[in-house]
């Protein structure tokens, strides 16, 4: 039964993007300042795919030496959701932190080019970047402080609570919070502990099925 649970949680990066993506079925348009976010899930799906089609079938299918790790994916994903969330926080009609922002999105491109220079190898078959998935969550945890900052200065405080975009950056945020020392302590615990490693990446995915319900 236990078994059966974790197979659950192993595929819910899968899975659990469905139910957003079921429910955008629904509307033929949304606004513009959400189209960020359609694309990161979209972007999420397939990436998290094949993360899964290499785990699953790399040793059966005698897969090329590249396709041995998924953790070069678990970049590329890090980095599409900083992006697409970047965009997605930019072009809301907030007035306050605009520059902010723009410094940020400049912050994280400058410490990727110099974390992959210096001190990660992005195609390291070891293991994913603990520093990228953890200055990313940062980041991100800023962009969302700055938006309920924002909000509370509005004179409207009463639809801090009723727009999409409030569901949004809470499901992220609870995400972010959630997984931020996951990240930054994954790499040593993959070192030290590869099971409990392993087993600590559920929180990861439970996290990541609340962050797909509050997008929904």
């Amino acid at each position: 039964m236990i078994s059966f649970f974790e197979q659950i949680l192993n595929w819910s990066e899968v899975w659990a993007l469905l139910i957003p993506l079921v429910v955008l079925l629904k509307y033929k348009q949304v606004p513009a300042f959400l189209k960020p976010v359609v694309v990161y899930l979209f972007l999420a799906l397939f990436l998290n795919i094949s993360q899964d089609i290499i785990a699953i079938f790399k040793v059966r299918f005698h897969f090329p030496t590249w396709l041995q790790t998924n953790n070069y994916i678990y970049n590329i994903h890090s980095i599409a959701r900083f992006v697409c969330f970047s965009i997605f926080f930019m072009q809301l009609p907030q007035a306050s932190f605009r520059m902010l922002k723009k410094w940020l999105a400049v912050v994280a491109a400058v410490f990727i080019v110099i974390n992959f220079i210096f001190f990660d190898d992005f195609f390291n078959p070891g293991h994913l970047s603990g520093n990228l998935l953890a200055a990313e969550s940062y980041i991100l945890l800023i962009y969302c402080m700055q938006y309920y900052l924002s909000e509370l200065r509005d004179e409207d405080s009463s639809k801090i609570s009723s727009g999409p975009d409030f569901w949004i950056v809470t499901g992220l945020s609870i995400y972010l919070v959630i997984n931020f020392f996951v990240f930054l302590f994954y790499v040593p615990m993959l070192d030290s502990n590869l099971l409990f490693a392993l087993k600590i990446w559920n929180i990861h995915n439970i996290a990541f099925i609340l962050f797909c319900i509050f997008v929904t």
